[in-house]
């Protein structure tokens, strides 16, 4: 069975969508169509942009949303998702993909949550940090001993856990985790603490634009962060998307429950190759490629 994955922040490049739009009439219409839903002219910044442009989350968003689903988009009859999975960002493209939200209500919803993210990076100080060579409950059982608000916020594949925090937490949670046993801890240039109890200003703040958006059933299940088995209840889907923003991203967990569901082939949609490889060190016998 062919699944396909969404990669969310941190796959951005400049040029990023820049032979879709040159060599796709479809392409180049849902591009403009998304700068006059943003009411700027992103394409300008994923193409021609600088890396700083880029890393502005309010661009790296939508940006790698609209890469990806609109690559789905130009698919056509090819794309015959199974079942989608998405990284944190990524689920949102995972989910217009699997026809569950609309291209418009999609790109809303994620400029918003990208606006959302920014503000309440403001609002405190906060950070996040890859935990690397340590079992997942290991990491868990050290983000308990903190005297600071430290979680897990992805748990991305065997070995490799991403943590939030406050800036002291993770400063602490550096030398504990290689104390306990880790191999590295590697602190990450991001605005904030994502998928963290940091986050709850921006979840209530999305949570009310979710409410209020239609989402019809996915052609396919649509594999969720946070509950990680095939949704494809609309009712479910929303509630598991409110929750994302401040729930740990469990990526290990999805891709072992879709290849457990029959996938034998992922086909990651978007920017960057790091899904793929995230696949490879959960399961090394099913096929991987990617397509940007």
């Amino acid at each position: 069975m062919k699944a396909y994955i969404f990669p969310g922040q941190g796959a951005q490049y400049v040029g990023m969508g820049k032979e879709l739009y040159n060599e796709s009439d479809k392409a180049k219409e849902m591009f403009e169509k998304a700068n006059e839903i943003l009411g700027f002219r992103i394409t300008d910044l994923m193409f021609e942009g600088t890396d700083e442009d880029l890393r502005q989350t309010k661009v790296t968003q939508p940006a790698i949303f609209l890469h990806s689903v609109i690559l789905a988009a130009t698919l056509g009859d090819d794309f015959k998702p199974e079942m989608v999975a998405g990284h944190s960002l990524g689920e949102f493209s995972a989910l217009v993909a699997a026809k569950a939200l609309s291209f418009e209500d999609g790109l809303k919803l994620v400029y918003k949550r990208a606006l959302a993210m920014q503000k309440a990076c403001e609002i405190e100080p906060s950070t996040m940090a890859a935990v690397l060579g340590m079992p997942d409950e290991h990491v868990v059982n050290v983000c308990d001993l903190i005297d600071h608000i430290v979680r897990p916020a992805n748990y991305n594949c065997p070995g490799q856990v991403v943590i939030s925090g406050s800036i002291a937490g993770i400063e602490e949670a550096q030398v504990k985790m290689i104390d306990a046993g880790a191999k590295r801890v590697v602190k990450l240039s991001v605005g904030g603490a994502f998928h963290s109890p940091f986050m709850e200003p921006a979840r209530e703040e999305l949570a009310k634009a979710i409410e209020e958006t239609v989402i019809d059933t996915p052609i396919c299940p649509v594999y969720q962060n946070v509950s990680t088995i095939g949704e494809t209840d609309p009712a479910t889907i929303k509630e598991n998307l409110m929750a994302q923003l401040t729930s740990p991203v469990k990526w290990t967990h999805s891709v072992e429950n879709m290849i457990e569901d029959g996938a034998t082939e992922f086909i990651e949609l978007g920017p960057g190759k790091v899904l793929q490889g995230l696949v490879n060190k959960i399961n090394r016998e099913v096929a991987t490629s990617s397509m940007q």
